[in-house]
């Protein structure tokens, strides 16, 4: 019975030692799935704020940034549920739906294209664009094709690019020629290309 015991206390004890080395390892886990979710909730919120400028008028810059910051909490929010991670949630549950009012801003189809334009995925995206382009909502048809314009010149495909100059003359208000509509073009190719650079992705696509 006395040999039972001892055998049944170096197992209780190998247990905890086995707790203590895996607890910490998998906070780590949950630290870096919280930076990498809040990373990706960044980029894709900045791009969209970016369109979003170009949809609706206003600072490109300026609208990146806000887009970051709502994608940024939503991301931190979503990758640190496993590590019990939870401050801050009254701000975050806000910021979450700041970015889903910018999804319905865009359209689901156009604010999908925006992560594989990110990631250098222009097919996707072009897929995305070319169905929200369609759509009877005019915010979200101007969205889906300032998102083939920018799929197009990132992938440098620019000539393709201008061949819907006409499109946004026609359907952008804001934009009166097709040299307004080039300016417009390179403003947000170069912030795109500033907001990977920002996250730590490759600037220009291969």
């Amino acid at each position: 019975m006395r040999s039972m015991n001892l055998m049944s206390t170096k197992w209780m004890a190998l247990a905890m030692v086995i707790a203590l080395v895996t607890f910490p390892a998998c906070s780590k886990q949950s630290v870096e799935r919280a930076g990498q979710g809040a990373a990706t909730g960044a980029v894709v919120g900045a791009v969209g704020g970016m369109v979003s400028a170009l949809v609706f008028g206003g600072n490109v810059a300026d609208a990146a940034a806000r887009g970051a910051v709502w994608g940024g909490s939503t991301g931190a929010a979503a990758g640190a549920m496993s590590g019990a991670v939870a401050d801050n949630n009254q701000k975050k549950a806000q910021q979450a739906n700041e970015l889903e009012t910018l999804k319905k801003q865009l359209g689901e189809d156009a604010f999908q294209g925006l992560d594989a334009l990110v990631q250098c995925k222009h097919e996707v995206a072009q897929g995305y664009g070319r169905t929200a382009a369609k759509s009877d909502n005019q915010d979200y048809a101007l969205a889906g094709l300032w998102l083939q314009v920018l799929a197009y010149a990132d992938s440098r495909q620019e000539e393709k690019a201008r061949a819907l100059f006409p499109d946004l003359v026609s359907e952008d208000s804001k934009i009166s020629s097709a040299s307004q509509a080039e300016t417009e073009m390179r403003k947000a190719l170069q912030k795109l290309k500033d907001i990977r650079q920002e996250y730590n992705l490759p600037k220009s696509c291969s």
